[in-house]
C-alpha cells in the first residue's frame, strides 16, 4: 500500500529565493565591467539605507 505525502504548507505567493536570486543577477550584470571604485560609488547611489548615519 503506498501513501501520498501531501504537502501541509500553502502555496507559496511570493518566493524570497527566486526573488532574490533574479535582484542578485540584474545587479552582477550591472557590475561586471566595473572597476572597485566604481562598484563602490554604485553601492552607494544604490542602497541608501547602508550609508546613513
Amino acid at each position: 500500500m503506498k501513501t501520498s505525502i501531501k504537502n501541509s504548507e500553502p502555496e507559496k505567493e511570493f518566493d524570497t529565493v527566486k526573488t532574490f536570486r533574479a535582484i542578485k543577477e540584474k545587479i552582477s550584470l550591472e557590475m561586471v565591467d566595473m572597476s572597485p571604485d566604481q562598484i563602490k560609488e554604485y553601492l552607494k547611489k544604490n542602497s541608501a539605507k547602508l550609508y546613513q548615519k
